[in-house]
């Protein structure tokens, strides 16, 4: 037991936990977690310029590093500004803990209109959170906080959250310190791995499904080391890109929304699912065929089943679950000739986006490619660069480098960006949309402040273009979609970003390699007029609108 306020308790538990970086606002409702933060020797505070940004920013942190993203804010305002964020880690499973003030004990859920007051912020939280805790004496800080992280990272991760009341922070009272670093992992039961194992050995066109727990998990040298074993081609999700490397010869990458993924799980007659609740766009709105012969593993038992019916229910760690795997199968009958005929759907699907973007696009991604290490992260803002060529023709090399809002909202790729570029050290490539960059501009200032390495591609056609392509289909007719043109140069200049203008393609190589060289943040406000226009086909739930 030592005396400390509650500042310094929930600083001390998050040191304990081995929290390294915290993403947040100062305010007049978290001044001491803040002071006693600054004082923590370990733990760093990245200072963004709305609360939404930092919940996106410690979303990715968790994602690229696999720990604990934590944010703090300001009770009231300052916690509903962060809700969309929240609301993004809980959709795409990622580990985020949201620290909050609260008003003064003697003054809550009294409804009087004390400054910043919500009177039902922890019942708000609960809708985006798993665990919530609201702290009743600064004695139970420690113990709440470690509660609550250990729920967030147990399991499927889900965000969770812990309010403060101001009072309580600047108290000084006697508190033991407790929680870890590390949180068990969920054993699969043996006797499910033997019955899943012996589907996989006699299956002959066998594919395997790898969603985003198996990132989540860090476990994918696992799945590309069990892909191997049984000489089985691997589909992934968006989320669960790079846990096979995008360039081996058993990876497909993500094509199962289209017509060629059809063809593939028409002929499998096993499938092994790893990490996935087999959401609508990977399914093509959940038509795509599966076998009955499904093998679904995943931490979550109440994912299992959701969607496509298994054969097998193996509930573990995604690690752990293929680790089993592989102590059990040491041959496979899967036939070659499927897994080539696989691997040509592959390389024609990818001639045919090729021809969707164009020829200008296409050289764009092998420029980045070629320019961009294997281990900086790719965020892809909901933009149309993204939805073709970022999702299918940008190989992803590693685990944990490919992020997006799987939420697929418009706005949180700077933010996400920043995260990610805190917690893998490396230079982050950010390919945005104007419409959504003006939703999370102010944060190039946050970039500026502390010399984050981003390089944000803008790709400026003035307008929501996805939506235009949607009204100019469904509707006939635009309204909405079309904005002022925004000059980011001069806009990323005065926050103290560098920034160039690009127009074309033979000016994009060597603003690029410029970007890479600086230390700091990089804007290339990338003109389209100078880009031959991609052709972007209806999303799936689209299209069957259009043909109702």
């Amino acid at each position: 037991m030592t005396m400390m306020t509650g500042g310094q308790a929930v600083a001390e538990t998050l040191a304990a936990i081995g929290v390294k970086h915290v993403f947040g606002i100062v305010s007049v409702h978290n001044l001491p977690i803040y002071d006693a933060l600054s004082l923590q020797p370990d733990i760093t505070v990245i200072n963004v310029r709305h609360e939404q940004a930092a919940a996106h920013a410690a979303d990715a942190y968790s994602r690229v590093t696999g720990e604990l993203g934590v944010i703090l804010t300001s009770t009231g305002p300052g916690a509903v500004n962060a809700m969309p964020g929240i609301y993004e880690a809980a959709f795409v499973s990622s580990r985020v803990m949201m620290i909050t003030g609260q008003i003064e004990t003697r003054f809550r859920d009294k409804g009087k209109g004390f400054l910043h007051e919500h009177e039902q912020q922890p019942e708000m939280l609960r809708t985006v959170c798993r665990a919530v805790a609201s702290i009743r004496y600064t004695e139970d800080i420690s113990r709440e906080v470690a509660r609550v992280a250990d729920d967030i990272r147990r399991g499927r991760p889900q965000p969770g959250a812990i309010e403060v009341p101001i009072d309580l922070q600047y108290r000084t009272v006697d508190v033991k310190i407790v929680g870890s670093p590390t949180v068990e992992r969920v054993v699969p039961d043996e006797t499910v791995l033997d019955q899943a194992a012996e589907i996989l050995r006699a299956a002959e066109r066998l594919v395997i499904w790898a969603g985003g727990g198996v990132n989540i998990a860090g476990a994918a040298d696992e799945l590309t080391a069990l892909a191997e074993r049984l000489g089985a081609p691997v589909v992934t999700t968006i989320e669960g890109r790079g846990s096979i490397p995008e360039t081996h010869p058993l990876s497909l990458g993500f094509r199962t929304d289209r017509v060629s993924g059809m063809e593939i799980f028409e002929e499998a007659d096993a499938v092994l699912a790893v990490g996935t609740r087999f959401q609508n766009y990977a399914t093509r709105v959940w038509s795509l065929p599966i076998p009955e012969k499904l093998v679904h593993i995943d931490v979550d038992p109440e994912v299992i089943g959701r969607n496509y019916p298994p054969a097998v229910t193996v509930v573990a760690d995604a690690k752990l679950g293929i680790d089993g795997l592989l102590n059990r199968i040491q041959k496979s009958n899967v036939d070659e000739q499927f897994v080539d005929r696989c691997l040509k759907i592959r390389a024609s699907d990818e001639e045919a986006v090729r021809e969707e973007v164009g020829p200008d696009h296409s050289q764009i991604v092998s420029i980045i490619r070629r320019l961009i290490p294997e281990n900086s992260p790719i965020v892809r803002d909901s933009t149309v660069p993204n939805y073709t060529w970022g999702n299918r023709l940008l190989p992803i090399m590693q685990s944990r480098t490919s992020i997006r809002p799987a939420a697929v909202a418009i706005g949180p790729g700077l933010p996400l960006g920043i995260g990610a570029a805190i917690g893998s050290g490396h230079h982050t490539l950010i390919v945005q949309g104007d419409g959504g960059l003006q939703l999370s501009v102010g944060e190039l200032s946050a970039c500026a402040e502390h010399q984050i390495p981003v390089i944000v591609l803008v790709f400026n056609d003035s307008g929501y273009n996805i939506l235009r392509i949607i009204q100019d289909n469904v509707l006939g007719r635009k309204h909405g979609t079309e904005l002022p043109t925004v000059d980011f140069v001069k806009v990323a200049e005065g926050m103290g970003v560098a920034a160039e203008r690009v127009e074309g393609v033979e000016q994009f190589e060597p603003a690029l390699a410029r970007a890479l060289e600086r230390k700091g943040p990089s804007l290339l406000d990338i003109d389209m007029s100078f880009l031959a226009p991609i052709q972007l086909p209806l999303p799936a739930h689209q299209r069957a609108r259009k043909e109702q």
